[in-house]
């Protein structure tokens, strides 16, 4: 069927909008009619090239939510009509994905980042040309995408389709982080370095695990304010004399430290304010060069743990987040501001920008 999808191609500043081919579903997939998508950093750089290498063209999205309109052979838990929120790929069949850690799938990285299935086809073309079109599975920078089964999770039937997709990346990054992979108790700290939606959404989750200390460090103070306002109890202007404010404000050391940044002096920093056995997580690659102190982790036995997705099972972990939102618990709407799909322009602008939290398009 003809559809229309934001095109990647080298040398152009944003995505372009046109019409491409996309295949019917095969065994184990469905077809989607995607409602919203939200625009994730990944997404920038992937199409900067700043990020990891994808192959151009490409349909990037990543974040996707929508309406199953066809099931392929051997589908058995969606049918058409069903709404459904579409996380990453996994191949179902490997020691992490049979222990319900799809996130860390022997895959994942290829799943994610080749643009393609595991058997090198794409459902997307464009004038007989094999077109890059299975971006973390399912490129929903498009009015319609094909994706696997197991990339689509159920949702409520009255669920807000134009709010749920950034549930699929960037939201579960967050919250699934501090709830899945650090296990945070009652009554234990965490700072954030970072508070955008991956750090706004470990914030509110740290609030309803019961964290009694949440730090925000940002340079953005609109961004500082939002995280008093979503549970953090202290925010800091990320600047030379930070780790000294958070040691006054945690003379022990952190729990946990959360690092969504890219900078390498922030990567120390993560390390140098835990307490003893404490963690610091991060969920990016640093960006130039930095020397990781392994006297700071031994001294101390702590912690240096890299995160995917948050650790968490998507087709548990987004219902849960979901359940969480209704009850008032996890107002993860207040990240995002919505764009007409065919305003993708000013949707990468304001992602790019910072001036919105979570751009999500709308189709």
């Amino acid at each position: 069927m003809k559809i229309q999808a934001a095109v990647s191609r080298d040398g152009q500043p944003v995505p372009q909008i046109e019409e491409v081919d996309l295949e019917a579903p095969r065994i184990d997939e469905v077809r989607v009619r995607i409602v919203a998508t939200g625009i994730c950093h990944t997404d920038l750089h992937c199409h900067s090239g700043r990020g990891m290498p994808v192959p151009k063209p490409i349909v990037l999205g990543h974040e996707g939510a929508g309406i199953v309109e066809e099931v392929g052979d051997g589908v058995r838990g969606l049918k058409v009509g069903d709404p459904v929120v579409l996380s990453g790929g996994s191949c179902g069949l490997c020691p992490s994905c049979r222990a319900a850690r799809p996130t860390y799938c022997r895959d994942t990285m290829k799943l994610s980042f080749a643009g393609m299935r595991l058997d090198g086809s794409s459902p997307l073309s464009q004038h007989g040309e094999r077109l890059a079109g299975a971006f973390f599975a399912q490129s929903s920078f498009a009015s319609h995408v094909v994706v696997p089964e197991r990339s689509a999770v159920k949702v409520p039937e009255d669920a807000p389709l134009h709010l749920l997709g950034p549930l699929g990346c960037g939201i579960i990054t967050g919250a699934g982080s501090v709830i899945e992979a650090f296990r945070l108790r009652p009554g234990q700290s965490l700072v954030v370095f970072g508070v955008g939606s991956v750090g706004l959404a470990a914030i509110m989750a740290a609030r309803l695990s019961g964290a009694s200390s949440i730090v925000a460090v940002d340079v953005a103070q609109e961004r500082l304010d939002l995280a008093l306002q979503l549970g953090a109890t202290a925010a800091l202007r990320s600047d030379t004399t930070t780790l000294g404010a958070l040691q006054e404000i945690e003379p022990f050391g952190f729990n946990f430290s959360f690092n969504t940044t890219a900078a390498p002096p922030v990567y120390t920093m993560a390390i140098e304010c835990l307490a003893n056995e404490g963690t610091a997580g991060f969920v990016t690659r640093p960006q130039g060069e930095w020397a990781l102190n392994v006297g700071a982790l031994l001294a101390g036995g702590r912690k240096l743990q890299g995160i995917l997705g948050g650790s968490a099972a998507p087709q548990l972990f987004i219902p849960l987040l979901i359940d969480h939102w209704r009850h008032g618990r996890f107002p993860f709407d207040r990240l995002v501001t919505q764009f007409a799909f065919h305003d993708i322009a000013a949707a990468w602008s304001a992602c790019t920008t910072g001036s919105a939290v979570k751009p999500v398009l709308v189709m």
